[in-house]
């Protein structure tokens, strides 16, 4: 973390254009945002580079317009949100490449300003180099405070370094700085809770991780795999076929490295996601159940660990937290977390945004060390791989 390039508190940057890379990538139902918690997160941090006189630029991307079409996808939908956060009116740029974009926003009046989606320029996933170079010439200083973007090699975030001064922002020095305590300042013993749907896209993370904590606690659908595999009916629950091997593996890495590998030993199960759940034993499992959440037994089974865990890393919700009816296992974690965690008890590090999102329907999220709603960038970082965005920003 130390080896990147980060803006100095005393260097001037006023009258500067900043080319401000965030991720406003947010949940918009009716063309109303419907969860700011990413625009909130960034306000101190735009607010004291406005402080400074400089001039900003924000570069989001919005949904996947080149795979699903650009309709509903505008970040025109989210200017207004932040005007209301903000307190000052936002100029709204569409049609920004070229020569005469820069000249105005450092004559304006005004002091932010909005990009239309990037990805509505199929360049940006490309990382061309011409269309980074159109980006580069609109401001005077790049700084990417988009982490969750990072493992992504596209034009407004690796490309563009290429032709402007450019520096890691506050939010990618906190989210390393979190990260780290895991790996290199963490207390003993260390708890990993993963859950959500897929194995397949958390193996590495979870072979990464094994080796280097005390329990892993497997939890969401994917634990279903794992209750399976020990010959117990999972009647018509999610689950990833031919998948026998991988847990395999990760039983034998879990018993090489002495972690202890937790699977739930009771669930709520329901036949329809819109009906009252029944708490029941592994054994219990019926041909047309649907497991929708851990169990009473297993949440106090976990609910033991953290009692013991120092150091907390989460990741996958623990059930269908969607659904009031089945986000008791989540809840019931998460204020367990909060209340260890404010009791100086625990360090707690939550990642991804349906955890994120299950922890805040917990209202437990003032009650975590630090919760990233970075998705793909977060699961990369933890699996030991070089984020290409984090790479051109060091010094």
């Amino acid at each position: 973390m130390n080896n990147l390039n980060t803006l100095s508190s005393n260097e001037d940057i006023k009258g500067k254009i900043i080319f401000l890379r965030v991720d406003f990538n947010i949940p918009i139902k009716d063309g109303k945002v419907i969860d700011d918690t990413k625009i909130v997160k960034m306000k101190d941090i735009i607010n004291k580079l406005l402080s400074k006189k400089a001039k900003i630029i924000l570069c989001s991307h919005l949904g996947r317009p080149q795979k699903n079409g650009k309709e509903g996808l505008s970040l025109d939908q989210v200017k207004n949100k932040l005007e209301n956060i903000f307190k000052k009116d936002i100029v709204f740029l569409n049609n920004y490449l070229n020569n005469e974009t820069k000249n105005s926003i450092r004559q304006s009046d005004k002091e932010l300003f909005l990009l239309e989606n990037i990805r509505f320029h199929k360049e940006e996933e490309q990382n061309d180099l011409e269309f980074s170079q159109q980006l580069a010439n609109l401001a005077d200083i790049y700084i990417n405070e988009a982490f969750s973007c990072s493992h992504r090699a596209h034009a407004s975030v690796t490309g563009i370094t290429k032709f402007i001064k450019s520096y890691a922002g506050e939010t990618i020095f906190n989210e390393l700085n979190s990260l780290e305590k895991i790996f290199n300042k963490s207390n003993k013993p260390i708890t990993c809770i993963i859950g959500g749907s897929k194995i397949s896209t958390k193996i590495d993370l979870i072979s990464n991780l094994i080796k280097k904590v005390d329990f892993m606690i497997i939890g969401g659908a994917m634990a279903n795999n794992f209750i399976k595999y020990n010959n117990f009916q999972i009647g018509k629950s999610l689950f990833e076929p031919n998948k026998e091997e991988t847990i395999k593996k990760i039983i034998s890495i879990a018993k090489e490295y002495n972690c202890k590998l937790i699977i739930p030993k009771d669930v709520v199960v329901s036949t329809s996601e819109n009906t009252s759940g029944k708490n029941k034993n592994l054994s219990e499992i019926e041909a047309n159940d649907i497991i929708f959440d851990i169990g009473i037994n297993t949440i106090k089974s976990i609910s033991e660990i953290i009692n013991l865990s120092k150091t907390l890393l989460w990741n996958g919700p623990l059930g269908f937290f969607e659904k009031d009816l089945f986000a008791n296992g989540s809840n019931e974690v998460a204020k367990l977390i909060k209340i260890n965690t404010q009791k100086k008890l625990l360090t707690s590090i939550a990642g991804g945004g349906d955890t994120a999102a299950a922890i805040k329907k917990a209202k437990a999220e003032d009650g975590f060390s630090y919760i990233s709603t970075a998705g793909g960038a977060f699961l990369e970082w933890l699996e030991g791989k070089i984020l290409p965005g984090l790479k051109v920003l060091e010094k």
